[in-house]
């Protein structure tokens, strides 16, 4: 997430390390290397636009065009089904310290950082005296990603259920100031134990029972469903990497368990009803000693720098200072045994995973499912689910210049196994094709495979000599990087389009493009056709660089060939007043909106932006807003900014792209899921007052959110928390 907050008194000093000096070193090909593929302006002018789009979006434009022959019209389509309309006023930006809704709608808190899953611990008291043992079983701190999963009356999974079903929601990170302690964190190089146990209980999963009685929608307190899954909790290690040499540990010397999920961000769901959560900001935790590269291989060093982890380095949490128990000592990765099996050198290598989690068997070991690689896993998103044909997921690696990938199982899926939980989890995730992808200059695209033995992945390459699957499938971005995969401005959240297939993912933003004129140093980049976009943009009286505003990408996979795609730019960021040549999708009031995140499709088609901004927040506080996109080569040739031609999708107007809520004070908006019947949406507001320092005798803090959601006097210390939206008729959401 590009605007997160975390227990140090600056969450920039960490997003700084995971998210800016963290970038790809590698020397990939870039657009401007393959020129000579992408027709130049000169063309486009000479040739006419329409013949300049055609030949970049492979003839898409024409299929519309009449034909000289004989050949009798078709029959007449049926009637299509009625267009779904946007249905409500756009909410104005805003700096107010509350979610604000369109009229017609009601806003409720289901849960908030520290309120108990269970009876028996006492309420959340506003003072951070809460044991540490008790976050195994109240609710985790920074809400993100999260999925709405329907139960029958029997405790089954039942996809078409909406007044009572299961909600699993991430806990990205601990929120500083504010968060889990009397007074935020206590000072000192040396870490309080008790407040990292409380740390590593607040971080992970919730999953709850939720119920819909007539307007209200609670959370069932004592379920046998709820249920915490933490920074501590054992998972297995499952897939081409389960006994791998690379994540032996102390704990597991045969490198078939581990213990913790952390810093989950976005998410996905299976068809067969469990839940995906994924590891992205991992490295927050975890230290490296100095000296510590001499007593590694040379391949070793190799990986550990490609992912951020150099030698002497110490996590913002600093939890391996805590003391020397297993439960603290875990967070060192570093060599302090005569082997793998005496230490944690490996624990950097047992982080970065997709998650599998049965939310309806409470006692069930979650599973980290290594076939679909291991980096800073944003989400996992699932194409639907096709009868006798793989299951497909799409993930982003979000950090600047890293990639897209996907995986495609092996085995074709069965709706018998909806309903099985890990045993399906283990038909489907472990065994199939990793691949990265590569956006061409034409306007299509390659999915390049990340198989050992193919394509220069093996003992061979002089890169890194991949030893198996398992060692390409820890070391993904390595393998990325020798295929010469795109680099993206910071892939976040994707969607696909439960109608036509179409896969979206946001890229939120990337200070480090540069100049089409300027030599780039480092790991700078100038644009290329994807990531089209550099330009200077104001906040105040300073001045941003590179892409602040983020775009929204979008692809059709060929129906024939699972490794060819066809892509445009469906949605630029963009402030109203910017430049047409910055503001390239016609952004107004009703919907001009910066660095996009979150992104959901519900079942009608209607798609959901959700914002983490840092560039537009001197005008408004981040929001979420609802699109009704139309698919890719529905727009256009541009050039944006700076100069590069791009493919961009139609143009906004206020019936395709409106402004749905705005929320509270230095937050950010993310986790979106909604119940089958579209009558009750769930969002999450992350780290509320983020941004200023408390006074803690005063109480005076950034934010009051969400006491002051009902009552506006409320002066009590901002949380996390998930909000319930229905509309006042108690109609579907949206429309």
């Amino acid at each position: 997430m590009s605007k997160q907050h975390d227990i140090v008194a600056s969450q920039s000093d960490v997003n700084e390390y995971d998210e800016d000096a963290v970038v790809n070193p590698s020397a990939n090909p870039h657009f401007e290397d393959i020129l000579a593929a992408r027709l130049s302006r000169r063309v486009a002018l000479k040739g006419g636009i329409s013949t300049t789009a055609a030949a970049l979006l492979g003839g898409s434009l024409l299929s519309a065009c009449g034909s000289d022959d004989d050949t009798p019209a078709p029959a007449p389509a049926p009637a299509p089904a009625p267009a779904l309309k946007i249905g409500f006023t756009a909410v104005a930006k805003n700096k107010n310290d509350l979610v604000t809704v369109p009229e017609g709608y009601n806003v409720s808190i289901l849960h908030a950082l520290g309120d108990p899953m269970h009876f028996g611990d006492e309420s959340w008291k506003d003072d951070g005296s809460e044991a540490a043992d008790s976050y195994n079983r109240r609710i985790g701190d920074g809400h993100d990603g999260m999925y709405w999963f329907g139960m029958s009356d029997a405790g089954a999974f039942d996809a078409k259920r909406s007044d009572r079903g299961l909600l699993a929601v991430n806990h990205e990170y601990v929120v500083a100031p504010y968060g889990l302690h009397p007074a935020g964190r206590a000072a000192g190089a040396t870490r309080n134990a008790a407040e990292v146990e409380k740390e590593i209980y607040a971080h992970g999963v919730s999953v709850v029972e939720v119920k819909r009685d007539g307007a209200n929608t609670t959370m069932v307190r004592g379920s046998r469903y709820n249920r915490r899954v933490t920074s501590a909790t054992t998972m297995d290690i499952t897939g081409p990497a389960k006994g791998n040499a690379l994540l032996q540990t102390l704990f597991s010397p045969t490198a078939v368990q581990t213990r913790g999920t952390n810093n989950n961000c976005a998410n996905g769901y299976t068809p067969w009803g469990t839940y995906l959560t994924c590891e992205e900001n991992y490295l927050n935790v975890i230290s490296r000693a100095a000296g510590d590269d001499a007593l590694r291989s040379a391949k070793e060093v190799v990986s550990m720098n490609r992912y951020g982890l150099p030698q002497n380095r110490k996590s913002p949490y600093l939890w391996e200072t805590a003391g020397t128990a297993d439960l603290y000592a875990r967070w060192n990765s570093s060599v302090t045994g005569a082997a793998a099996t005496a230490d944690y050198r490996n624990t950097i290598n047992t982080f970065g995973w997709v998650v599998e989690i049965d939310p309806f068997a409470p006692d069930s070991t979650p599973a980290k499912r290594t076939a679909l690689g291991r980096f800073n896993h944003e989400g996992a998103w699932p194409a639907e689910a096709v009868a006798g044909k793989p299951i497909v997921i799409y993930m982003g690696d979000d950090s600047r210049n890293e990639y897209i990938y996907k995986f495609v199982s092996k085995a074709n899926w069965d709706a018998a196994d909806v309903g099985k939980g890990m045993t399906a989890g283990a038909k489907y995730l472990d065994e199939g094709t990793l691949y990265v992808a590569k956006f061409n200059a034409d306007g299509t695209g390659n999915w390049l495979e990340l198989s050992f033995g193919k394509n220069g992945l093996d003992a061979a390459n002089t890169t890194y000599a991949f030893a198996n699957q398992g060692d390409v499938v820890i070391n993904a971005r390595i393998a990325a990087d020798i295929l010469g995969a795109t680099k993206m401005d910071r892939p976040e959240w994707g969607a696909v389009h439960p109608t036509n297939g179409e896969v979206y993912m946001t890229l939120t933003n990337n200070s480090n493009r540069v100049a089409t004129t300027a030599t780039p140093t480092g790991s700078q980049l100038k644009p290329d056709a994807a990531n089209p976009r550099y330009y200077e943009d104001m906040k105040g009286t300073a001045t941003q660089k590179g892409n602040p505003n983020g775009h929204i990408i979008r692809w059709k996979e060929d129906a024939a060939d699972v490794t060819k795609m066809t892509w445009d730019v469906y949605l630029f960021g963009a402030q109203s007043d910017a430049a047409a040549d910055v503001n390239l999708s016609s952004l107004t009031d009703v919907n001009d909106f910066s660095s996009p995140d979150g992104l959901y499709f519900d079942k009608r088609g209607m798609l959901w932006i959700q914002t983490d901004d840092g560039a537009y927040t001197d005008v408004t506080n981040c929001m979420m807003l609802a699109a009704l996109p139309g698919k890719v080569g529905d727009g256009g040739v541009a050039t944006a900014a700076g100069g590069t031609q791009t493919r961009a999708g139609a143009k906004a107007s206020a019936d395709t792209l409106r402004r749905f809520l705005v929320g509270p004070k230095e937050c950010e908006i993310t986790g979106i899921a909604m119940t089958p019947d579209h009558k009750t949406l769930f969002f999450n507001v992350q780290h509320p007052g983020e941004d200023t320092a408390p006074d803690w005798a005063a109480k005076t803090f950034g934010s009051y959110w969400p006491a002051n959601q009902t009552d506006t006097t409320a002066k009590k210390r901002p949380r996390s928390a998930t909000v319930v939206v229905t509309r006042k008729d108690g109609g579907e959401i949206g429309i």
